[in-house]
């Protein structure tokens, strides 16, 4: 938004001169074009492995455009005729730009209708939002680095947008799938659903777009320390900034975006919401199964720290056969209604027959 973009002369018109003059500055190179009247606005460039130069100039007239040629060929000691230049008109340069524009909403609107008949609007609707980040992105680095946006920087954004226009179609094809059924079996979310298509599809994202940087890389190397500043450096430039925003917003925008757009449907509303009060209702059972299992398995402890069994009172014998008092066994600070055995458990001792009758006389048959 504050800097702008750093225009080809294909797109706002001018005049580019070519010549070779090893040796030389780039600082001489711009005073001989300013002298001759080319300007001060200038761009000096390297080009076929810095070996010669290209200079870019404003809008000039027929005359000071053939007096900067021969200003630079007296200077640097070339012939005349080995100093080439094209001159572009402004009108020129304002119809490839609105051309460049053109195509670019043309697809956008393509992709758009594409996507709306082959998944559906919500899906067409965070694809162009993942889309218009790419744009963004690319567009903002070119501005804040300066770099020379030129005819082939704009057929690299096509092409950059087609590649992570697929790749978020990948996406969105496992989310459809995995998200076709969730209103018939109300176990999962739509969001569930899709967090678990993006991470089943994660893998192979990251692996497709790091193979396709790799000869897009080695293109840039080769442009960028070989050949100099070229057509072929813009193209590798957009494809490699393109690429890279492309794969993550595949990831980390479109299907958030959709996912967004789908929860605020009403059946996945109500969806989300019957899910919320299920896992509610099972962990409250469960905190209750836990502290019922706990009541349970509490056991009395003697004063030693040990385990001790309790024992009823109304089982507790009453005669002195049992060697100890009951009483005495019971731990300081024990309730009245338990005893306590440090040993084994104490059996009360069955009586016998003739004790269990209240005449003591045997049974006739």
């Amino acid at each position: 938004l504050f800097r702008g973009l750093d225009t080809s002369v294909e797109f706002k018109g001018g005049v580019v001169y070519q010549f070779a003059a090893p040796g030389v500055t780039s600082t001489q190179v711009s005073s001989t074009v300013t002298a001759a009247g080319g300007g001060t606005n200038l761009i000096v460039q390297q080009i076929d492995g810095n070996t010669k130069w290209q200079v870019q100039t404003p809008v000039l007239t027929v005359a000071t455009q053939f007096k900067v040629e021969n200003q630079i060929a007296a200077r640097f000691g070339d012939a005349r005729n080995a100093v080439s230049f094209t001159s572009i008109g402004p009108s020129w340069g304002s119809q490839i730009s609105q051309k460049a524009l053109e195509a670019l909403i043309a697809f956008l609107i393509v992709i758009v209708a594409y996507l709306t008949v082959a998944f559906e609007w919500r899906m067409a609707t965070a694809a162009l939002v993942a889309l218009l980040h790419d744009i963004v992105i690319t567009i903002g680095i070119y501005a804040l680095t300066g770099f020379e946006v030129s005819p082939a920087t704009v057929i690299g954004l096509l092409t950059i947008l087609g590649y992570s226009l697929y790749d978020t179609v990948v996406v969105f094809d496992k989310v459809r799938e995995n998200t076709a059924g969730v209103l018939a079996t109300r176990r999962t979310s739509y969001s569930e659903a899709a967090n678990l298509a993006l991470n089943q599809t994660l893998v192979r994202s990251i692996n497709t777009s790091l193979i396709a940087l790799l000869p897009v890389v080695s293109i840039l190397a080769v442009s960028v320390f070989l050949l100099g500043n070229g057509e072929l450096k813009d193209l590798s430039l957009v494809l490699f900034v393109g690429m890279a925003s492309g794969t993550y917003s595949s990831i980390c925008i479109a299907t958030p975006v959709l996912a967004d757009l789908k929860e605020r449907q009403p059946e996945y509303k109500q969806l989300r919401k019957q899910i919320a009060q299920r896992a509610g209702s099972a962990k409250r059972k469960s905190k209750v199964t836990v502290g019922a299992a706990a009541t349970d398995e509490i056991l009395e402890v003697d004063g030693s720290g040990g385990s001790a069994d309790v024992i009823d009172e109304a089982a507790a014998p009453d005669n002195d056969e049992a060697g100890v008092s009951v009483a005495a066994a019971r731990p300081t600070g024990a309730s009245p209604t338990s005893r306590v055995a440090s040993g084994p458990r104490q059996q009360p001792r069955r009586p016998g027959s003739s004790q269990r009758r209240p005449s003591g006389k045997k049974k006739r048959r």
